[in-house]
């Protein structure tokens, strides 16, 4: 349970970038697509305070980490959008929804872009430079991947509501309330009864770590970085 100040200084300043970057993208896609709801609340800004929520985004991957959770994730305050507000309500809605992840892919191709630059850093910064690069280019991977699961409110939920046909998309769509509880169970649950009847249940972790792994060398491939 012995962390670091060095490993809390390389992890917080890319979390908090990716995270504001990520709910003010939502924001500002809401308000220039009709709605100006979050707009009037503050949040299409790059403060990170208007996003941070203490339990989602502090407390949760605080506690996971300390428990050596196999997948680590955490949330900040919804973005409030009124999707009928906006100027074509169900296309809107999906691209919304993908304006935080598709910004946090653009973060990872930056910070792998960056790596190129670090022979130019002071050689006293570099490793600390290197290390919240590293952090940057990884949160930001499984920040856009995690939020493209479909079940709301994840992004990935919502783009699910957006693109499906009502019959499928009204049912989902009305399990945006037990959202977290469903995912919590997925995630961490699952896991722990399967480990109790000696299966391995922890098929979601799986599959979205098979997922990051694609993504990230894709980027590192794109960046020349391979």
């Amino acid at each position: 349970m012995n962390i670091s100040l060095y490993a809390i200084s390389v992890w917080v300043l890319p979390l908090l970038i990716a995270i504001t970057f990520h709910e003010a993208a939502h924001a500002f896609v809401a308000y220039r697509l009709g709605d100006n709801t979050a707009w009037q609340l503050g949040r299409v800004s790059f403060n990170p305070l208007k996003h941070i929520d203490p339990f989602g985004t502090v407390i949760l991957p605080g506690l996971l980490l300390l428990s050596h959770s196999p997948f680590l994730f955490g949330y900040a305050k919804p973005v409030p959008v009124n999707f009928r507000n906006l100027n074509h309500p169900r296309l809107d809605m999906v691209l919304v929804a993908l304006a935080g992840p598709v910004t946090n892919i653009v973060l990872a191709l930056i910070t792998a872009f960056a790596f190129h630059a670090l022979p130019l850093v002071p050689a006293d910064a570099a490793k600390w430079t290197a290390d919240n690069l590293k952090n940057a280019f990884l949160i930001n991977i499984v920040l856009a991947i995690f939020n493209m699961m479909p079940i709301p409110p994840l992004d990935g939920g919502r783009v699910a509501v957006g693109l499906l046909p009502q019959v499928l998309s009204y049912p989902l769509s009305r399990l945006e309330p037990y959202g977290m509880l469903i995912l919590l169970g997925l995630l961490i649950l699952l896991p722990v009864i399967g480990a109790q009847l000696g299966l391995n249940l922890d098929v979601i972790s799986a599959i979205l770590r098979t997922l990051i792994g694609y993504v990230i060398n894709a980027l590192l491939f794109i960046t020349g970085n391979a």
